[in-house]
């Protein structure tokens, strides 16, 4: 059974996060993607450790490529190439004349010195689905300037809106634990790519996509941009409180902390009968959820005081019973161990040269009828450059070693 995009081959010249998420997305869902990559060192995040993969023994290796590397990279051949040289654009050239995508995120104008531009590649093939990721965009006033997901979850509002409310002890603006707006543009290259591609499918013409990190990341503000520009008052840090519905945070037990998402009033209601509060549904003050939000202060210090007075475990085990959505706060090694994440198979283990094996986090989605395959490891730095230079080049054994003496792949 062939995947979605078995058809389809992409030109990876990106590092880092947010490109190599797209890529590996595209790779997961059955394109051919090949990783271009300096000969020396390739992609910054291999050396972004620890932890690092060991050797079959558990030993450390000097071929090791740091964790941080593996979460992007899978399913994808990687092919060093030095394209500040001519003989190297000249090899980037040759390999998109039969391409489909590619994927870059040099900084604005930084690929067009080399002739690897938008417009030097659609000459080459127009056809061309050419997506580039940077910090600002390829236009505006900070369009020359590098961007960073710690950068921009600062200046696309994220943090203004994440941490401890400014009364609470700890207040402060707080990234996310995980780099969200690169992994955000990165799904949303992945979108514009397939978009693109069905435009493709219609037309025969290819295009540019302009993807900025500021965008992704000032689109994602969801219903807090719509607060903001609909009831004109600017969000504030609510810690783990929803700005919209209450009680939709965490709340302490006798033993820790739970989740309590109440999305409705008839959910609302039945966790007033849990905790033995079945007054505070019928009160003016907290029946609905306008005035849930309205009255949150009363209501939150009235309903913590209950919930310490047991177990976290007991808490979910009657809640969930009486259908309040709850949960725990789980550290990610429970994460892992999780019956539902184990039953959908969130983890998956490849051969890999280094190591043996390797442990991968799983793609998400499940398809019917084109599954998700893992058909490689994340590969070590060029892997498969000869391969890929003799079956789509026609490239001889001496052109390989000629190459490589002179440090062009």
């Amino acid at each position: 059974m062939s995947n979605a995009l078995s058809h389809l081959t992409v030109l990876d010249l990106s590092r880092i996060l947010a490109g190599p998420w797209a890529g590996q997305i595209l790779a997961d869902l059955g394109a051919d993607v090949v990783k271009i990559e300096r000969p020396a060192g390739g992609d910054d995040t291999r050396g972004w450790g620890p932890p690092f993969i060991r050797d079959a023994n558990g030993a450390d290796s000097p071929h090791a490529d740091a964790a941080y590397y593996l979460c992007a990279n899978r399913n994808k051949k990687s092919v060093t190439v030095d394209f500040t040289t001519a003989e190297g654009q000249a090899i980037i050239k040759a390999l998109v004349r039969d391409a489909d995508v590619v994927l870059e995120n040099f900084k604005v104008g930084g690929l067009a010195a080399y002739g690897l531009d938008y417009e030097s590649l659609k000459a080459v093939n127009p056809r061309l689905i050419y997506c580039s990721i940077t910090g600002f965009g390829q236009t505006g006033p900070y369009a020359a300037r590098p961007g960073y997901d710690f950068l921009i979850q600062a200046m696309g509002g994220l943090m203004s809106i994440t941490g401890r409310g400014d009364a609470e002890a700890g207040a402060g603006p707080q990234k996310a634990g995980v780099a969200v707006t690169d992994i955000l543009t990165g799904l949303y290259a992945a979108v514009g790519i397939l978009a693109a591609l069905a435009h493709r499918e219609l037309t025969g013409v290819g295009q540019h996509i302009d993807l900025a990190l500021l965008d992704v990341q000032v689109a994602c503000l969801a219903n807090q941009a719509m607060n903001y520009l609909v009831g004109g008052t600017v969000p504030q840090r609510l810690g783990n409180a929803h700005p919209n519905i209450v009680p939709y945070q965490d709340f302490p037990t006798g033993d820790g902390y739970m989740i309590i998402a109440v999305g409705n009033d008839a959910q609302f209601a039945r966790l007033c009968v849990e905790l033995g509060l079945p007054e505070l549904a019928q009160d003016s003050r907290f029946s609905t959820n306008p005035q849930r939000v309205v009255h949150r202060a009363l209501l939150i210090e009235r309903l913590c005081g209950v919930t310490r007075s047991r177990s976290t475990a007991h808490w979910i085990a009657a809640l969930e019973n009486a259908g309040v959505p709850c949960g725990p706060i789980n550290s990610i090694d429970a994460v892992f161990a999780d019956p539902q994440v184990r039953a959908r198979a969130m983890q998956v283990q490849l051969p890999h040269p280094v190591s043996g094996s390797v442990p991968l986090v799983a793609n998400p989605l499940k398809f019917s009828e084109t599954p998700v395959t893992y058909r490689m490891a994340p590969p070590t730095l060029g892997a498969q450059t000869r391969e890929v230079l003799m079956d789509r080049l026609g490239m001889t054994t001496e052109d390989i070693e000629r190459l490589r003496a002179a440090r062009i792949i």
